[in-house]
């Protein structure tokens, strides 16, 4: 008797044990073809973005005059993409994805169709592309976040009604946190991302998924790019006694500005927001594109574009230290870039601006090459903070993007003084007011 009740019990835990493998399996699943997806699409928009800005760099070094037709043109092809076919593909997507976390509730969440969906992927690159064509000073990160978040949110909505039930907030989480770690080679700056920036949810209850996503879209990314680094091994070995005292004042101004510029931005647009006719943004954005032509035609063709050759420039060449004027014609090149409504991220921009500020406060001190290297990674870091506000992201980002792990605690030091700084502009970061306006308008069209 008691061995036949013993089988029986052998039995029944077995068929348990076979039913959660297969559970386990097919909450498994969505995460990973959607992981699959976003590499691949991230890998593309990458080829993409890059023969785009290879085009613009092409024509401004052989026909530079014909910019000035061609980037006010870009720039109003750009809005008028997202204006006619999806409104929230607009801007960097960060605050998008931001919002559908806050959405992704059993009341709320048809409102996230309209934040993510196959429609915003296919917008959202092509008016970046126009930008880039025109050479615009935006990024390719965070709309490969957006992008991927959108991913995730369409393979989650389409699962049978049969599927075991997976949670649309964590999905959205995943998906972010894929695209970034995807669109920068960087899986732990996607973690910390999630964490940081995303989740308000703790981590344990969807740890597993996170990596795995993290893991599946990174290893597709390699597979097609390489396993590249997105800038490369800077020098930064033999530094000085006395370097950190020049990180403490580079990451104080650095954070500073990356603060005040995000605040600059969302004074301008909600001065446009008061545009009653469609002219007067067209007119903004024919002034705003050629005063980006005319800065890369007559000051400087790094005033154009996304900005990585700023960063590769000073890093890994003898020129170590940028004009005076970098930093501020990059700023201006971003604000309108942004302002414009057209689709297109904060994160390259700011890391070159950063890296601007670095270089140029290295020349003024007559540093030696390793500790501008130093303070071109630290810029980097706190211009990055003092936009987004996520101190151990930035830090992280560039740790990874550089491999230089001796100077993670210079990056981090550098990444919290910025985070404290831009507390006296403002105490939300950029991300956090545009989610609010985005939630605002959701609210306001239904």
């Amino acid at each position: 008797m008691m061995a036949l009740f013993r089988n029986k019990l052998k039995r029944i835990v077995a068929n348990l044990k076979s039913e959660r493998v297969k559970l386990n399996f097919m909450q498994a699943l969505p995460y990973w073809t959607a992981s699959l997806v976003a590499g691949l699409l991230a890998v593309l928009y990458a080829k993409l973005f890059a023969w785009v800005e290879e085009a613009n760099i092409f024509i401004l070094h052989h026909f530079k005059w014909s910019l000035l037709a061609i980037t006010p043109i870009c720039f109003v092809l750009g809005w008028w993409t997202v204006q006619r076919f999806s409104t929230f593909a607009r801007g960097s997507g960060i605050p998008q994805i931001m919002a559908s976390i806050e959405l992704a509730t059993p009341k709320e969440h048809n409102k996230i169709d309209r934040l993510l969906s196959i429609r915003i992927i296919v917008v959202k690159i092509i008016s970046s592309l126009i930008m880039v064509f025109g050479g615009a000073i935006i990024g390719r990160e965070g709309p490969t976040i957006q992008i991927a978040g959108s991913v995730f949110r369409t393979v989650n909505k389409y699962l049978p009604s049969w599927w075991p039930r997976i949670s649309k907030k964590n999905m959205i989480i995943t998906g972010a946190a894929a695209g970034l770690a995807a669109a920068f080679n960087t899986p732990l700056g996607g973690i910390v991302f999630a964490v940081e920036e995303l989740s308000k949810t703790h981590i344990s209850y969807f740890k597993t998924a996170l990596f795995t996503a993290i893991i599946v879209a990174g290893l597709t990314a390699q597979a097609l790019l390489g396993p590249y680094l997105y800038l490369g091994y800077p020098d930064v070995t033999h530094l000085s006694s006395i370097v950190f005292v020049w990180v403490i004042l580079t990451a104080i101004i650095a954070g500073l500005f990356g603060s005040g510029i995000s605040k600059l931005v969302l004074s301008i647009m909600s001065w446009k927001s008061r545009f009653k006719k469609k002219y007067q943004t067209v007119f903004y954005l024919i002034i705003g594109g050629l005063l980006i032509a005319l800065a890369g035609i007559f000051i400087h063709p790094d005033a154009i574009g996304s900005g990585k050759q700023v960063m590769t420039g000073t890093l890994f060449t003898n020129d170590k230290y940028v004009p005076w004027y970098m930093p501020f014609i990059r700023m201006e090149g971003l604000i309108m870039s942004f302002t414009s409504g057209a689709a297109g991220g904060v994160f390259a921009p700011s890391l070159s601006i950063g890296a601007s500020f670095g270089s140029l406060i290295a020349g003024l001190l007559h540093l030696s090459l390793t500790d501008s290297n130093l303070l071109i990674l630290v810029g980097m870091v706190a211009f990055l903070t003092g936009v987004t506000r996520t101190p151990f992201t930035s830090a992280i980002l560039v740790l990874e993007m550089t491999d230089r792990h001796n100077v993670i605690f210079y990056l981090m030091l550098a990444g919290l003084l910025a985070n404290l700084v831009s507390l006296l502009i403002d105490r939300h970061s950029l991300y956090d007011h545009l989610k609010v306006g985005c939630l605002k308008e959701l609210n306001q069209s239904n």
